[in-house]
């Protein structure tokens, strides 16, 4: 169960969030039930007056609260009584607001779990600063197979078929960088985009070759299978990842 105090537009973000997360029941407590039912009804929450907060903290799992009021709304002695009726269950307990919703003190309390908009910002700042080095190290993959494939087909001899194949790379290389970098600045998992990076980026190049190994195997051309099939010499290796 979650408890909102006052409706605004981060709660309403963190309202629709944790719905689509499947929370099974939300409370919005504010001044006016008028000014809260629009968002109750969008998220199927209930509504309750600020004043009801301490008779229905208990039932809270989550507390999370952004007010405009000059003083604390929730004490420590409000957060003690509720943790009591609930047999020491965890309490969650976000304070977004500015100045503070939460007494501080709350925090020092056993089993009451109390994160502010600084708490907040250094775990937001320690996961851009993962996602930019996620990002450069996406952009060095790309370079770096782009690199040793190029360095591969040059040792073939082909320099026509380079030339064409390097632009094709090159835009290959363009848009899965693309959709990488996309993917780790809206918070997909680093580590699983850039798998996916390096496994579509291998299929994708490997594609036109792939076909005309299939081709030459067909036409029975055993000199185009061999120059395919050579081994790469030392120092350009093309890696491979799975």
């Amino acid at each position: 169960m979650c408890c909102w105090s006052v409706p605004g537009k981060r709660i309403e973000l963190v309202a629709r969030h944790l719905r689509e997360h499947k929370v099974q029941h939300m409370i919005i407590a504010n001044r006016t039930r008028e000014r809260a039912q629009v968002l109750a009804q969008e998220v199927g929450a209930e509504v309750i007056s600020l004043p009801e907060i301490d008779a229905r903290l208990a039932d809270a799992d989550i507390i999370i609260s952004s007010t405009a009021s000059p003083l604390p709304i929730i004490g420590k002695g409000m957060v003690e009584r509720a943790l009591k009726a609930r047999r020491n269950q965890p309490m969650l307990l976000v304070d977004i607001a500015v100045p503070r919703d939460i007494e501080p003190e709350v925090g020092k309390l056993a089993n009451a779990y109390l994160y502010t908009v600084d708490d907040l910002q250094a775990i937001i700042q320690s996961n851009m600063a993962q996602r930019q080095a996620a990002a450069v190290q996406a952009e060095t993959i790309v370079q770096q197979e782009s690199s040793n494939f190029m360095t591969w087909l040059r040792s073939q001899g082909a320099t026509d078929t380079i030339r064409d194949y390097r632009s094709q790379a090159d835009q290959i290389r363009a848009e899965m960088e693309s959709k990488a970098l996309a993917a780790i600045a809206q918070g997909a998992n680093v580590e699983q985009v850039i798998h996916e990076l390096a496994h579509r980026l291998t299929n994708r190049l490997i594609h036109a070759p792939t076909k005309s190994l299939q081709q030459a195997a067909g036409d029975g051309d055993m000199e185009r299978l061999h120059i395919f099939t050579r081994q790469p010499r030392a120092g350009s290796a093309l890696v491979l990842f799975y």
